[in-house]
């Protein structure tokens, strides 16, 4: 893959493609379809992980936001990002109402709801930038936006999705749910037959876009999602997949969201080689308020 590309979208099958797009960040996904600087101090912790890079990893826990106004969130820091405005990769961690989203290679017939339906869940649809195929978001699932610039790590998609599924690998092991990498797939799946998808169940998805070698978009982790969420879709475009969540992997113990969300990102400290440093929401709107206009 050429050095830094105008755009490429990476989704649920580990392919990475560049985009036919007309080079907007939001390309085409700034429409709803259906529904409804300094450093910061407060470091939470400091490990070093497997990417043997140095720097911070800047957390945001924006707890339950709109998808909407989430994704206007990660469009901003990326592009912060990429004109070097913030200094540090970026992960935030949020909580959606329902939402469905279509990325680049969603097909009509893994929309299994009409419109009908989705209104009357509740449940929003939007058409984004990212890789993959159909997805879910809603209240009990861990999602996590990470913006890191890839120049200062490996210049390598691929590499960076199973980074991605290694730290969510290390959080889950925190309660004692062995996750695995399943052959041909994006993600982590549990069960007892590592590697084999017909075998196991899913518990994160990811899809993720990036330019300039900088990432947004990023992963779902089931935690206590009402999993019946995913009849209305055929979950990231594999057919027959089963979705699970931590509460029913640990028989209806799920842990805090908070919890996970602090696990998760200490361990994407740990694997990227980053201090992980809590950055107030506030404080980062202030940042994006003193980059420069693009």
């Amino acid at each position: 893959m050429p050095d830094g590309p105008a755009g490429v979208v990476v989704g649920t099958d580990g392919s990475g493609r560049r985009p036919d797009d007309d080079g907007r960040d939001g390309a085409p996904g700034d429409r709803v379809v259906r529904g409804g600087a300094p450093a910061p101090t407060s470091s939470t912790s400091s490990t070093s992980g497997t990417a043997g890079t140095s720097g911070a990893l800047w957390t945001v826990d924006l707890g339950r936001r709109p998808y909407a106004e989430a994704l206007a969130l990660q469009r901003a820091v990326a592009r912060a990002r990429i004109a070097g405005d913030i200094a540090e990769d970026v992960l935030l961690l949020v909580e959606h109402p329902p939402v469905v989203t279509l990325g680049r290679s969603s097909k009509d017939a893994h929309l299994v709801a009409s419109a009908e339906l989705l209104a009357a869940r509740g449940v929003e649809l939007f058409e984004v930038e990212r890789g993959g195929d159909v997805t879910f978001h809603g209240p009990g699932q861990l999602v996590g936006y990470p913006i890191v610039d890839l120049k200062r790590h490996r210049q390598d998609l691929h590499w960076y999705l199973r980074q991605v599924e290694e730290a969510l690998i290390r959080a889950i092991a925190r309660y004692g749910v062995a996750g695995w990498r399943s052959a041909g797939y994006t993600g982590v799946w549990v069960g007892d037959e590592p590697g084999v998808a017909g075998g196991t169940r899913k518990l994160a998805s990811i899809g993720v876009h990036a330019r300039d070698w900088v990432t947004w978009h990023g992963f779902a982790l089931n935690v206590a999602t009402e999993l019946a969420y995913f009849d209305l879709i055929v979950p990231c475009g594999i057919a027959g997949v089963a979705m699970t969540s931590l509460r029913h992997e640990l028989a209806g113990r799920a842990p805090a969201l908070e919890t996970v969300a602090a696990d998760a990102a200490r361990a994407f400290g740990e694997v990227f080689g980053l201090a992980v440093d809590a950055l107030p929401a506030d404080r980062l709107t202030e940042l994006l308020a003193h980059a420069a206009p693009r």
